[in-house]
């Protein structure tokens, strides 16, 4: 029998009915790559997911990266609700167990003396950047072409070396880009000018420290610690956004990892292990505007029992010895396999990677920043792989549109399924089908229609 997806396309079409889009995000509809439609999920357990039509799928879409843990873990699952039962969700006051699960991220991140917990990465970068303007007295945030801060962010164009900040979607004001910078990300000798010459007007500089929502395009060597030097040199507030790297690369991040510390870091995803949680936090000097009110921070939801009974058995499971060493195991070991299996079939392949979060580009060369990608961002070949191996029971972040160009990552979580690794393979449509995958692989690139067909 054939991959079958026709239960999924009718519970799509009833929802479309009374949610707008059928989705309660733009990255989960047919205008986001899901072509004619997204499957629609039944459940999840572990590293698996089961559509309404029955279909298995490995799952390296991780939610987009919340699901670090894989699928109901049974200790996520029993801190939460473990704490509902004994303490309720909220109070609007203080409790103990908040002040635990902070104490969890400053023992981790190397950059953090004190935390505010808020609901999305979307909040948490808002009100970075309001505490970085706060501290200096300025306006201007330096962000980089590609990267993704959030559904509040602004949309890139223009030339190479300084691109222009234009609105990402209707209702933002084009005036907002006046305070913001953005630059190509990788290139040194750009914002060592632009710094050299408005450094004193620049507030904060913004930046992914390995960049997530175009594909995976690691920094440079060097490049983290001059943007780093270039922060302190001229008084600018450097911030990491590791909503995606958090808790992912490495427990303390991908400043952890490299080994540059930013002023502030905001934290989600993996932060909550799959419950809606994120964080700010910084230096002592900085957050202290916010401990003593100078900078508003609020909101009722922040640091709900749910939220912060999730952060400490999150980081508690990644803290414990081996976890990350097993993590870059698993998907180092795929990343070869999926390299070696393409080139043996004479496709050009980059698999480029960061642990355990990694994008396959059918690239000659390697893709080191947003326009190089972007040549490969709407590929027909990437959408003929993600539809093989959808039939084939592995499901993968979509590929791009021409209404979204961008494209996230694959990721992996250290559970395994108990699935041999053969039957992931197993093509689940005729072997015609499959051949014609491999011929489509090896074809030209070029834009992808709504249907997915080039």
């Amino acid at each position: 029998m054939g991959y079958d997806t026709s239960g999924s396309e009718i519970a799509y079409q009833r929802a479309e009915q009374v949610i707008a889009g059928g989705v309660n995000s733009g990255a989960r509809g047919p205008d986001a790559g899901w072509v004619p439609s997204p499957p629609v999920i039944a459940r999840g357990e572990g590293p698996e997911l089961w559509d309404v039509d029955g279909n298995r799928y490995v799952d390296h879409l991780l939610a987009l990266g919340p699901m670090i843990h894989g699928h109901a873990h049974p200790e996520m699952t029993e801190a939460v609700t473990g704490a509902i039962r004994e303490l309720s969700t909220m109070y609007a006051l203080p409790y103990e167990l908040e002040a635990e699960a902070a104490r969890a991220i400053v023992d981790a991140v190397p950059s953090v003396d004190l935390v505010r917990f808020a609901n999305s990465g979307t909040e948490a970068v808002l009100h970075a950047t309001r505490i970085a303007r706060a501290a200096t007295g300025r306006t201007l945030v330096v962000r980089f072409e590609g990267q993704y801060h959030g559904w509040a962010d602004l949309a890139d164009a223009g030339p190479v070396l300084r691109p222009n900040a234009l609105p990402g979607s209707l209702g933002i004001p084009e005036v907002f880009g006046r305070a913001l910078v953005v630059m190509p990300w990788n290139d040194a000798e750009a914002i060592g000018g632009y710094m050299s010459e408005h450094g004193d007007e620049v507030a904060a500089i913004l930046t992914e420290p390995v960049m997530g929502n175009t594909g995976v395009i690691p920094p440079n060597p060097g490049y983290l610690e001059l943007l780093r030097d270039l922060s302190t040199r001229h008084g600018a507030v450097l911030i990491f956004d590791e909503v995606i790297t958090g808790f992912r690369v490495a427990l303390g991040g991908a400043q952890a990892k490299y080994g540059v510390t930013p002023d502030l870091t905001t934290m989600a995803k993996a932060l909550g292990g799959g419950f809606p949680v994120s964080a700010i936090g910084g230096k002592r000097s900085l957050m202290e505007l916010v401990a003593d009110g100078r900078v508003l921070h609020a909101g009722t939801y922040n640091a709900s029992t749910l939220a912060t009974a999730a952060v400490k058995a999150s980081l508690g499971i990644l803290s414990r010895p081996g976890t990350y060493e097993r993590l870059y195991a698993i998907s180092e070991r795929l990343q070869q396999g999926i390299g070696s299996i393409l080139t043996d079939a004479g496709v050009a392949v980059q698999v480029q990677g960061v642990g355990p979060m990694f994008q396959t580009w059918f690239s000659e060369t390697p893709v080191t920043n947003y326009r190089e990608a972007a040549s490969h961002l709407n590929s027909p070949r990437y959408a003929a792989l993600v539809r093989a191996l959808l039939e084939r029971g592995v499901m993968v972040c979509r590929p791009c549109t021409p209404m979204r160009t961008s494209i996230e990552c694959w990721m992996r979580s250290p559970t395994r399924s108990p699935r041999p690794a053969r039957s992931w393979s197993a093509p689940r449509t005729a072997e015609g089908r499959g051949r014609r995958w491999h011929t489509n692989l090896r074809g030209h690139d070029g834009p992808t229609s709504r249907d997915g067909s080039s």
